[in-house]
């Protein structure tokens, strides 16, 4: 196994299958193309339900992509831990009512072990299937020969696939062993477990099922093959990094924004939240705008807006008080020029978007906080102790400020607030204030105070009713509620 970078281990995986009879398509653009469901597109196959539902003739009943993909429902921990982002690339190989079971499981085995390929040690390899799938059992442990000690049979909620409505059936997954040292010590650790020590890297879902995304699944006449490898998580693999913002293009754009902040990676982990968020976010809003999306407040507009205020909000918070992502969009596009040409060709106009948006932001939040300023000074001329929650929503929805965010930066202000921030009213207790700091809280010291600050500052949910996830939705934000990612 040698070190691998992520452009070539996209050319590698996508020449594998084209030796396969596989057709190699571009990725689609993650605006879908006549599919109500979907607000961006946000796995492999997304794009090709026609196909696989039967319902058009592909160009090839075998077909094998890298596709583009947007995920925010998990938005407010991208930063917080290495594990989340938003964008990511899907590797993927299909068929459409050609091979099944037996041929794209002994290929899965290949491209990871041969010595042509990936040639990751066999050991270090796990393999789970649905419980109820025999068939998959013995393809793996007959045919290709793994052992029963590195096989494990998981129930509907690990392996079975379903992506909201649509083509779902049964799955296996291939896990790396990243070693004991990252696991949790437990005896019973093993595939499944919550640690980190086996990592999910290649889901092939033999889709048998359509499903209405009401818990009603249709017999497809003939089965399809739905495969599914993040590239950065094969990459984290390849190269030996513990998450994708070590990944080598990733993290040459991270570097970009650390000469501009002029701080350093793995110092500080408040640093390193702030500039996980912005580098995964930037990485969105350039394929998204270089796809044909505009920030606006309403749909696939608003998650392109939410994720570059929020990336240049984390820049204020490490330093940055200029306009910086849209220069930051040129190392995004060279790192991804080989793959995606398109973003060469519209770089001038995808700078220009990006710079506008940070400019109005800048004015917005800049206004929010004059705002915060002149509700704590009134409640305090006033005797009282609670923010409205009309007041709250309007910082949150308009300017993109939450109490809960906002009352780190203050002293003057206790830590603890009403666990709901869209509630009647916000308590905001003062402690034990000198004198002094109960003077005033005015709109001169209250940005000063917030800037000063370098607690990270955590978005809560931007309305309400978000707070009732729909875990048969689609794993894309959507402008009032959160979906559930498998």
């Amino acid at each position: 196994m040698q070190w691998t970078g992520l452009n070539e281990l996209r050319e590698k995986y996508l020449s594998f299958f084209e030796g396969k009879g596989h057709l190699r398509l571009d990725s689609f653009p993650l605006v879908p193309k006549d599919d109500p469901s979907l607000l961006l597109i946000n796995s492999g196959m997304a794009p090709m339900k026609k196909w696989f539902l039967a319902q058009e003739e592909p160009p090839r009943h075998r077909v094998t992509t890298c596709q583009k993909c947007i995920r925010t429902p998990d938005i407010e921990r991208v930063g917080i831990t290495a594990r989340h982002g938003t964008f990511f690339e899907m590797l993927g190989n299909f068929s459409f009512q050609d091979y099944f079971k037996e041929e794209v499981i002994p290929w899965a085995w290949e491209f990871l072990t041969s010595d042509e390929w990936m040639a990751i040690p066999k050991d270090k390899l796990h393999i789970s299937v649905y419980e109820e799938d025999d068939e998959a059992y013995d393809i793996w442990t007959k045919k290709v020969g793994i052992a029963p000690d590195h096989m494990v049979r998981l129930g509907k909620e690990d392996n079975f696939w379903e992506h909201g409505s649509g083509p779902c059936g049964p799955c296996s997954e291939i896990y790396f062993d990243r070693g004991p040292e990252y696991g949790c010590g437990k005896p019973t650790c093993g595939v499944g477990c919550d640690c980190d020590r086996y990592m999910e890297i290649w889901n092939l879902v033999f889709s048998q099922f359509d499903a209405d995304g009401k818990g009603h699944y249709e017999r497809l006449a003939r089965p399809n093959i739905d495969t599914g490898m993040g590239l950065e998580r094969l990459a984290c693999v390849m190269q030996g990094v513990d998450n994708l913002f070590e990944v080598d293009t990733v993290q040459n754009i991270m570097k970009h924004v650390c000469r501009i902040a002029g701080v350093t990676y793995n110092e500080d982990e408040k640093v390193d939240v702030a500039l996980r968020v912005i580098t995964d976010h930037i990485r969105s809003t350039t394929f998204m705008i270089g796809d044909g999306v505009m920030p606006s407040n309403a749909g696939r507009g608003y998650v392109l807006r939410r994720l570059l205020r929020r990336a240049a909000r984390y820049g204020r918070l490490i330093g940055i008080e200029k306009p910086f992502l849209y220069e930051v969009v040129e190392t995004v596009i060279h790192e991804n020029a080989s793959a995606y040409p398109e973003l060469e060709e519209k770089k001038a106009y995808i700078r220009k978007i990006v710079e506008e948006e940070e400019k109005t932001f800048a004015k917005t939040i800049d206004k929010g906080f004059d705002m915060l300023s002149g509700i704590l000074t009134q409640l305090k001329s006033e005797g009282k102790d609670m923010v409205s929650g009309e007041d709250a929503f309007k910082l949150s929805d308009t300017y993109g400020i939450t109490i809960r965010q906002a009352l780190p930066g203050l002293k003057a202000v206790s830590r603890s607030t009403h666990r709901q921030p869209y509630s009647p009213a916000i308590p905001i207790t003062q402690k034990r204030m000198p004198r002094s700091s109960q003077s005033s809280v005015t709109a001169r010291l209250l940005t000063p105070l917030l800037r000063a600050n370098r607690q990270l500052l955590f978005w809560t949910r931007l309305r309400s009713t978000q707070r009732a996830a729909d875990r048969s939705a689609i794993p894309v934000l959507l402008p009032h509620r959160t979906a559930h990612s498998r």
